[in-house]
């Protein structure tokens, strides 16, 4: 079988920690063959690390694109969240299959223009929500097909940190970003609990997102990863919000990057159904995944857990185990023709809720859905 030529755009923080090293665990399946970055340092160095033999190096996506001296298959979107669009749909019309990182977008309006685009094209099209495949997430979820928890009526969806703001790349820029914890981490932790619960029919969210700790002169001590400037804090440091959905469950979302909390977990759901319960504690104050059932046996409340897994929070030291997962499967779905784990709809949906928690902060109003 003739290997998947990859592309990948954007070849900073996100490329170096998951994408790459991950592919290069499929080197059976697929080889990288470009590489684009407007720092051609970057991109250069990429390509010493994982390009295939003859591979090479960009710094405008779209003279990648139209290069008649390259056969390109699959393109990777490893960018700040608003280059998520244009690139995907570039893609998308020069014929290719497209995986973006998550968030999809970082409003639904350039959402619809990328499913319009994946759908014209006949191409594979996924969202690097790698956090579905790991051990405890997979578990769960099986148990919530078998229907072991009943109907799942309310859950929670976590992403708090203490002191976790990321200090590197464009992450507290708003303009690039579209926003702080919330589009970032709280993106994870929604699309699991959706996911858990197989339900993405919104009807309305309310929400509220903090500008606090991020703009303070003190807030950046203790930061994991060392202070940040609070001059070029754009960003909100910490979102909440409320989602109703059509039959009447209902999600309540946590997320933060700073916010003085003792518990802290991010990636993390907590499902309540009418025969059981089931919790998810993963990263922050957790150095172990715990997955932790709750029901009533014989008169008596009960828990039961899985015995605990390795966490690897941030993707340091060569690609975590799901990120390993997620190109398999990724891969194998354009290999085989078909569906990948993270449909464009879902990830659709996941953009639509944080769009509108976004929006009724900012109105004081709750935001209805169609």
């Amino acid at each position: 079988m003739e290997k998947l030529k990859i592309a990948i755009v954007g070849c900073g923080g996100i490329a170096n920690q998951k994408h790459m090293p991950s592919l290069k665990a499929q080197a059976d399946k697929a080889e990288i063959v470009a590489f684009c970055d407007i720092i051609p340092e970057r991109a250069e160095k990429a390509a010493k690390e994982y390009g295939a033999e003859g591979a090479k190096v960009y710094t405008d996506y779209n003279e990648m694109l139209s290069d008649t001296g390259i056969e390109i298959d699959v393109v990777h979107v490893c960018t700040p969240n608003v280059a998520h669009c244009p690139i995907t749909v570039a893609a998308f019309q020069a014929g290719k299959h497209v995986m973006c990182e998550k968030p999809m977008a970082h409003n639904t309006e350039d959402a619809k223009q990328m499913i319009e685009a994946w759908k014209a094209s006949g191409k594979k099209f996924t969202i690097g929500y790698q956090n579905r495949l790991r051990d405890d997430t997979q578990t769960l979820h099986a148990s919530c097909e078998a229907g072991e928890l009943g109907e799942v009526y309310f859950a929670k969806a976590h992403a708090l940190r203490r002191r976790a703001v990321p200090t590197w790349g464009v992450f507290p820029n708003k303009a690039l970003q579209g926003g702080g914890p919330l589009i970032d981490i709280g993106t994870h932790a929604l699309d699991i609990t959706l996911w858990m619960m197989n339900n993405y029919e919104p009807e309305s969210v309310s929400g509220q997102v903090f500008y606090k700790l991020g703009r303070q002169e003190d807030g950046p001590a203790g930061n994991v990863f060392g202070p940040w400037d609070p001059e070029t804090f754009e960003v909100e440091d910490s979102a909440f919000g409320l989602v109703k959905m059509k039959n009447g469950a209902t999600i309540y979302l946590e997320a933060s990057w700073a916010l003085n909390v003792l518990k802290s977990m991010e990636a993390s759901t907590t499902l309540c159904g009418t025969k059981g319960g089931a919790e998810i504690h993963h990263g922050g104050s957790y150095p172990q995944d715990e997955l932790i059932y709750n029901t009533v046996e014989h008169n008596q409340l009960m828990e039961k857990t899985i015995s605990p897994a390795g966490v690897v929070d941030f993707f340091e030291g060569g690609a975590a185990a799901e990120a390993v997962r997620e190109q398999e499967q990724w891969l194998n779905a354009i290999i085989n023709d078909t569906d990948p784990l993270v449909l464009p709809e879902q990830a659709y949906v996941v953009t639509q809720i944080l769009e509108g928690i976004y929006k009724s902060a900012e109105t004081g109003k709750e935001v209805f859905f169609d």
